[in-house]
């Protein structure tokens, strides 16, 4: 488990995360294995990569010569035995449903080495979740990125009390070398530390517009210019996806028996289907005005 053998990662979930933080790796050099269980949404994939990276060129941010050896280092996998052999690391970036995760880490536990790093993108479910399905759970945490994981440049690795001290630091140190600055969990709590933050900020903006105080569109104004926010609350849930919301929303409602403040405003965009920019439509239109 030490950094300087790191010759190839897995990345599992080819979605708007999972792109994202396998491509973030190949561009710094690393041998990346992208796999999805969907031949489809691995296509959609490689097609966004290489469109991803001619856009840098065309906009001057990265060289042509840069973008061939990103190219490179990024492999597209259909098979999860491929993609995983030999990996030092493995990162899933699956649907936030954590009977599938946990299937998922049973099936890679029995693939890699006993010593394989695997950590979870999830936002909300913790890694000591996924304990019994792995073997060694000491190599097991949460390694979080942040939507657009390209762009932002934090990433929050949490420990579990299974957690080892090397993992910690081996996630630490891989952070580092795609760019980014990792803060350390030292606890697993709900939201770990920025999306708690943001719950707070977000529920009483859903609450605002559920109760009719003032429309979306108006809220993130204000939170834009009053509180100087890059991006207003519904944005933001546009975004990330309106179906993470729910199903993180739901959890705690199905925990408690309580609604969460806007439960009712974001099932609503739920079972419409306009789960944000993914559907074209959400609190916000993203489809073309003709």
């Amino acid at each position: 488990m030490n950094i300087n053998n790191l010759k190839k990662i897995c990345v599992a979930g080819s979605g708007t995360m999972g792109r994202q933080i396998a491509l973030c790796a190949a561009i710094h050099g690393i041998d990346t294995y992208l796999y999805d269980v969907s031949a489809a949404a691995l296509e959609n994939a490689d097609s966004w990569v290489n469109e991803y990276l001619a856009g840098r060129v065309k906009k001057g941010r990265m060289t042509q010569e840069e973008t061939d050896a990103a190219r490179q280092k990024m492999h597209i996998a259909s098979s999860l035995e491929t993609a995983v052999t030999d990996a030092q690391l493995v990162i899933e970036a699956i649907i936030e449903r954590q009977d599938i995760k946990e299937a998922f880490f049973r099936e890679v536990s029995q693939l890699v080495d006993k010593d394989t790093v695997l950590a979870t993108n999830s936002s909300y479910l913790v890694s000591s979740l996924f304990c019994d399905a792995v073997e060694n759970p000491g190599r097991l945490a949460n390694l979080h990125f942040f939507h657009p994981a390209l762009v932002m440049r934090l990433t929050e690795v949490v420990s579990g009390e299974h957690t080892s001290k090397e993992t910690v630091a081996f996630l630490e140190e891989f952070s580092k070398l795609i760019g980014k600055t990792p803060v350390h969990v030292e606890k697993e709590v709900d939201g770990f530390v920025v999306n708690r933050i943001l719950r707070a900020l977000k529920e009483e903006a859903f609450w605002l517009a559920e109760n009719k105080v003032c429309d979306p569109q108006m809220i993130d104004i204000a939170v834009e210019m009053g509180l100087n926010h890059p991006m207003g609350p519904f944005k933001l849930t546009d975004m990330s996806g309106i179906d993470i919301t729910y199903y993180q929303q739901d959890k705690r409602y199905q925990a408690s028996g309580e609604k969460p403040k806007g439960y009712d405003l974001i099932r609503e965009k739920f079972e419409a289907n306009e789960l944000g920019r993914k559907t074209g439509k959400g609190f916000y239109d993203y489809t073309e005005k003709k």
